[in-house]
């Protein structure tokens, strides 16, 4: 499934095309918040990105950025629908994780939405504990935030 993992930048084009299909996602679950969700992801700031591919298609896509001295957000987790429910996202997360520690940081912060099921579960499972909603997610009935030391 997973034949290569690479570390790129927000300039990559496979990066790109993965989260067209990522806010394509994200505008239907979303529905009327999605416009405000999505002022604020914006991919240029993304330093750090990780792209996954199965026999040099991608697949899947995550990023991190600074949150603050000690912490990364996690950003832009992405796996193609056809490729789910395989450690394609444990794989992703996993990557971030490690070159967050790498980069000197102690933990990882992210927000997903409530109706992102399947994200929630995910977090959950992958170590992630929920936190009171942090910056621009303070008091969104939809948000639910997480953070994870690493």
């Amino acid at each position: 499934m997973i034949t290569d993992c690479i570390r790129t930048n927000s300039k990559n084009q496979d990066f790109k095309s993965l989260v067209k299909h990522l806010d394509a996602y994200l505008k239907i679950t979303d529905g009327d918040e999605h416009d405000f969700y999505n002022q604020y992801n914006n991919i240029d700031v993304l330093k750090q990105v990780i792209v996954i591919y199965d026999a040099k298609k991608p697949i899947g896509c995550g990023a991190i950025k600074k949150f603050d001295d000690t912490s990364v957000e996690v950003k832009r987790m992405f796996v193609s629908e056809e490729c789910r429910g395989k450690g394609v996202a444990q794989k992703i997360l996993t990557e971030l994780e490690i070159w967050a520690n790498e980069l000197g940081y102690k933990k990882c912060v992210l927000e997903t939405g409530k109706r992102q099921i399947e994200a929630v579960q995910f977090y959950k499972k992958s170590g992630y504990k929920i936190i009171p909603n942090y910056g621009q997610y303070k008091g969104l009935e939809n948000s639910i935030c997480f953070e994870k030391t690493i």
